[in-house]
């Protein structure tokens, strides 16, 4: 796979789509992607879960056109270093989800699980879907897999 220019990161798209650079980890960049997704949620959990969902549809919206921008840049579709899809899928994971260490990583090992696994339609959508659009979806669909276990799981304790 094509390396990423450290240079890149100069650049507020790509530091973005790169999630802060944790995309350009040698090994697991999707993971360390979804670390930082952690991390902003430590803080978007505190929203009203209005809040947090308009927020979150605001990163979501600019994810396609960030994610697009650095595909273009990088000349791959869905480079493995463009994270900022591992990043809105793991908040999109945890909307409204219940407060507590044991969901932050429950939602994470699921979305990982998922995002990795690509059971069907998911891995369809990575294959037939192109630009921003195509990079997000999947990762969106693996958070909606994940979001709806956790749901389960809560309303059924």
């Amino acid at each position: 796979m094509k390396t990423i220019p450290l240079t890149m990161l100069r650049h507020p798209v790509h530091l973005l789509s790169l999630g802060f650079g944790s995309g350009c980890a040698p090994k697991a960049p999707g993971t360390m992607g979804t670390l930082v997704g952690v991390l902003l949620y430590l803080p978007m959990q505190l929203l009203a879960w209005p809040y947090y969902l308009a927020l979150l549809l605001l990163l979501i919206g600019a994810g396609i056109w960030l994610c697009g921008q650095t595909a273009k840049a990088l000349g791959v579709h869905d480079h493995p270093g463009i994270v900022w899809d591992e990043i809105t899928g793991y908040l999109l994971t945890m909307l409204a989800a219940p407060k507590g260490v044991l969901w932050i990583i429950l939602g994470f090992v699921l979305f990982r699980l998922f995002d990795i696994w690509k059971p069907w339609p998911i891995r369809l959508l990575d294959k037939q879907l192109k630009g921003g659009f195509g990079v997000m979806a999947d990762d969106l669909l693996a958070a909606i897999f994940s979001l709806t276990i956790i749901q389960i799981i809560a309303y059924t304790l």
